[in-house]
């Protein structure tokens, strides 16, 4: 076990404060609740002290002195001043020389007026300049990052930071740690605007995140993508691959593990649930909506981050411009109910969108205008919610949006048919959300084929029966939950998972299974080993074993065997039969029709 700290008393504000031995000032002043501000301090990084506005004023042994309390480590006895006449005259000459090499940082002018420095006492050779040459950026680079691309040149009033000779490197990842730590925002990361939106429409994600507030278990996953660690390790092929870290260093509960992989795990059991979901419908399929022509145009998806309080805003409902808009669109059935993509209606779209102009109407109060062909609420108060969405004041058009273009000044023209009055409208919007529908995964296919389940029409996996069966599948012990299946909101979606659950449960219990005795065997003696109905069989019921004596040949296992016959027609050595479906079988059972027929007719005679 480590042994405790050594604990040390001081004296902070006139108030007997406790202090581990080893901490600056700094982290006892903000332990102890007591404010001091400072510009160039990081928890991770090594103090530096280059701000200089973190002075207080430590007296011993019946001396003082002006010391910055970033560096400055606790010792026992020691009385500190945070506030003295001393340290707020220090602290204001700081800011009158920061506030005059950067007049129009707004940090710095709330800084300075708490100090009572309304204007620069100096004129500001550039006074558009932010950087304070705090050297965190810098410090980043070098200690986290460990690209060392930034560095300070020059010196004197002359000093800049930068990368090398002040030119374009390729050892910038772009990671953004130091736009992160720039306390007054003097760095920004130019990336090609088309290729942010393309990306990332409402700009990057963290590489921690919690992927939804229902996940369970409910803790953070590192995206390795964009962790500055595996990056750089990826990058320089094992030669950094103590990059970053930071989210190690400053985890109390010592969670964060960067050697653990990925597992694959065999595991024996008696039933499946599949339960893969669905995908959301790619807008760019739909050219005629301009998706990704504009920063304002989003998909159902994306606004529902944009309004998440945890999402790029804080829940506030801005455009691209970072303004509330005064005029949103949102069109229904994108990718719905379409000839030229899906001919499927998705269930959820014409709610999630009264949902989402409820939203808009209530953060912004902008004019919403939705078109819409049907409004489809089927569900438990759904109709009631139709009608109160209405009294908002939200425009309904009855028509589908045919057409969304971008003019030169960023506003969009959204272009319809309005059934009711039998024209063609056309409204400009400052915002434009895309009621994208489901669609199945791209990978259904193979998912099935592992399965033994089949998709419709629309690509959904196919239930056992759509009444009678809809959460079984012609599989045994392979179940269907949620949106897999096809599309459903919210409230379906759990009642399904709860009736495959109920299934699975109520098949475990059952200690017996009773199977069909009309299976397919394998005669030993003809199989010639091609494996024609391996590939075949719909439910990988057939297996190619090897013997001991190095022959192989098909074996069926009796429990996963429909009966279907597939690999009996299939066998080109007729070395499978069907069993009750043998060739002597059904023609006796011909000739016995036959043989009931002719008898009737004499019978008549």
């Amino acid at each position: 076990m480590p042994s405790e700290p050594h604990k040390i008393t001081l004296t902070m504000d006139g108030v007997e404060v406790e202090a581990e031995e080893g901490q600056t000032l700094l982290e006892v002043a903000r332990q102890a609740g007591i404010s001091i501000p400072t510009l160039c301090y990081h928890p991770v990084l090594e103090p530096y002290g280059a701000c200089r506005l973190c002075v207080v004023e430590v007296g011993r042994h019946g001396r003082s002195q002006i010391v910055t309390s970033c560096t400055m480590p606790a010792e026992e006895g020691q009385v500190v001043q945070t506030a003295s006449p001393a340290v707020i005259k220090a602290r204001r000459m700081v800011l009158a020389l920061l506030l005059s090499r950067c007049p129009s940082v707004p940090l710095l002018q709330d800084l300075a007026r708490q100090y009572g420095i309304t204007e620069p006492p100096f004129a500001a050779e550039d006074p558009n300049e932010k950087c304070i040459l705090c050297g965190l950026c810098v410090r980043t680079c070098h200690e986290l990052v460990k690209a060392k691309v930034l560095n300070f040149a020059d010196r004197g009033i002359s000093r800049v930071v930068g990368p090398a000779f002040m030119e374009k490197t390729r050892d910038c990842i772009g990671c953004g740690a130091c736009t992160i730590v720039c306390p007054t925002g003097a760095i920004e990361i130019v990336l090609e605007q088309a290729a942010i939106y393309q990306a990332k429409p409402l700009g990057p994600t963290s590489a921690i995140y919690v992927p939804t507030l229902q996940a369970v278990p409910r803790v953070p996953v590192i995206d390795t993508d964009s962790c500055i660690r595996f990056r750089q390790d990826a990058r320089t092929g094992g030669k950094i691959a103590d990059a970053c870290g930071v989210c190690e260093a400053l985890c109390e509960t010592r969670a964060i593990s960067f050697d653990q992989q990925d597992e694959v795990l065999d595991l024996n059991v008696g039933a499946v649930i599949v339960a893969t979901g669905f995908a959301d419908f790619d807008p760019h399929l739909s050219p005629q909506y301009s998706y990704g022509k504009s920063p304002n145009i989003l998909t159902g998806m994306e606004f529902e981050r944009l309004s998440n309080s945890s999402g790029p805003t804080g829940g506030q409902i801005l455009t691209a411009e970072g303004v509330p808009p005064k005029s949103v669109a949102i069109l229904h059935c994108v990718g719905s109910r379409d000839e030229h993509t899906n001919k499927h209606c998705s269930r959820v779209c014409c709610m999630y969108a009264m949902k989402q102009a409820h939203l808009v109407r209530d953060k912004t109060g902008a004019d919403v205008f939705e078109f819409y062909m049907d409004i489809r609420a089927f569900g438990k108060g759904y109709e009631e919610f139709y009608e109160r969405v209405q009294e908002e004041g939200v425009h309904f058009v009855r028509g589908k949006g045919a057409e969304v273009t971008v003019r030169s000044d960023g506003k969009l023209v959204v272009k319809g048919e309005d059934a009711d009055i039998g024209r063609v409208v056309s409204v400009t919007v400052d915002m434009v959300i895309l009621g994208t529908g489901m669609t199945p995964q791209p990978d259904a296919t193979e998912v099935g084929h592992l399965f033994g389940l089949g998709c419709g029409n629309e690509g959904f996996f196919t239930e056992a029966h759509p009444k009678l069966r809809p959460v079984e599948t012609n599989t045994d012990g392979v179940y269907l939950a949620g949106t897999c299946q096809g599309p459903r909101d919210i409230p379906d979606t759990v009642a399904h998972a709860n009736a495959a659950a109920a299934e699975v449960i109520a098949l475990l219990n059952r200690g017996e299974v009773t199977i069909s005795p009309t299976t397919a065997f394998v005669v030993e003696d003809l199989c010639s080993g091609c494996r024609t109905c391996v590939d075949l069989c719909p439910y990988t019921a057939i297996s190619f074993v090897i013997e001991e004596d190095g022959h192989g040949h098909a074996r069926v296992n009796d429990a996963l065997c429909k009966g279907c016959g597939t690999c009996a027609a299939a066998c080109p050595a007729k070395a499978i039969v069907a069993r009750h479906f043998t060739d002597a079988q059904i023609i006796a059972q011909i000739e016995g029709l036959f043989r009931a027929r002719k008898a009737a007719q004499v019978t008549e005679g």
